[in-house]
């Protein structure tokens, strides 16, 4: 993406291409090329790339691959004015990305099934060979992942994990990473991606109401963030406080800040289920919370909004939950 344009100024490269009947395996070739460098149908023959130095010279090179096929193209640059928005096309991207990213996912969950199931008995060397096709493949969804999908975080957290288990550094992430306790993580800056949802919101909510009352929360784009001394990031990739293995930020958190209450780990699977969409736990409460903050995101694009919004659903759920238990 263009760091230099806001998302109300976005820009566009268009290729608008058409191809003759024979051979038929240009079309496949064509195909796979634009898959590769990330671009999304906008119409049968109009895909469409941010605007870029990089993505101009990628529809410039196809372009070419086109003509010397005997077909015609042509790339523009276009600002969108009616019909398809920036942030429809922009979650085609992310749709796209994140169908990518879950194919990495279940491949690294089946790996880790089996793992378990051998029980340290199975050979290490084709599931170490895997995990490096994996992430080659992780690093090559990335390098087309214009908008940071929610999905990257999952699959690269999940492929951490196993490269962390197959180097043999199989410790629990509690050992590795042992409570830091909520009083010395106050008077600190807090960063997160712009866009917030469930885990995003509800980790702001922890914060402030568990950890830091006058915490400061700040947004920034996912990716190429570069933190400032004193700032904590959560629910961003490399951050201090994301997705480790197959739990999500807020279940992070909540352990890493040793906040040991029953009722805060009841909303934790219900934040998981929502955020990995894998079911885990269950819970009869999770589709209703997962319409609420569904709405409140739907109503509200400024993100401090979301939080403020967001923030009395979780009060609520807490105060339940502990009741339940009284």
């Amino acid at each position: 993406m263009n760091e230099g344009k806001t998302r109300a100024e976005q820009q566009w490269l268009l290729l608008v291409h058409q191809l003759p009947t024979k051979p038929a395996y240009l079309r496949v070739k064509i195909w796979r090329r634009l898959r590769g460098i990330g671009a999304v149908a906008v119409k049968s023959t109009v895909y469409a790339l941010p605007a870029s130095a990089e993505t101009q010279e990628d529809f410039e090179w196809l372009l070419k691959e086109i003509a010397e096929g005997g077909g015609e193209a042509m790339v523009c640059e276009a600002r969108l004015v009616d019909g398809l928005t920036d942030a429809e096309v922009r979650a085609m991207f992310d749709a796209a990305r994140d169908e990518d990213y879950e194919e990495i996912t279940k491949e690294a969950r089946a790996l880790t099934a089996e793992l378990d199931a051998a029980n340290g008995q199975k050979d290490r060397a084709e599931p170490r060979s895997q995990v490096r096709r994996m992430r080659k493949r992780f690093t090559d969804i990335s390098a087309i992942d214009f908008f940071d999908a929610t999905g990257r975080l999952s699959a690269g957290s999940l492929l951490a994990a196993l490269e962390n288990r197959l180097a043999e550094e199989n410790v629990m992430t509690e050992e590795r990473s042992p409570p830091q306790g909520a009083t010395t993580l106050k008077g600190r800056t807090w960063v997160t991606r712009s866009g917030v949802y469930v885990d995003r919101i509800a980790c702001a909510w922890l914060i402030r109401r568990f950890i830091d009352p006058s915490a400061t929360i700040r947004f920034a784009p996912g990716k190429g963030y570069e933190p400032k001394e004193g700032e904590l990031r959560f629910d961003m990739f490399e951050g201090e406080f994301t997705h480790e293995g197959d739990r999500c930020s807020f279940e992070v958190l909540l352990s890493r800040a040793g906040l040991d209450d029953p009722a805060l780990r009841t909303i934790a699977e219900i934040v998981h289920d929502i955020d990995l969409k894998d079911a885990k736990f269950g819970r009869e409460e999770t589709p209703g919370i997962a319409h609420l903050i569904t709405g409140i995101a739907t109503a509200n694009a400024d993100d401090e909004a979301r939080i403020a919004q967001g923030a009395p659903v979780f009060d609520n759920l807490y105060q339940y939950f502990r009741s339940k238990r009284g």
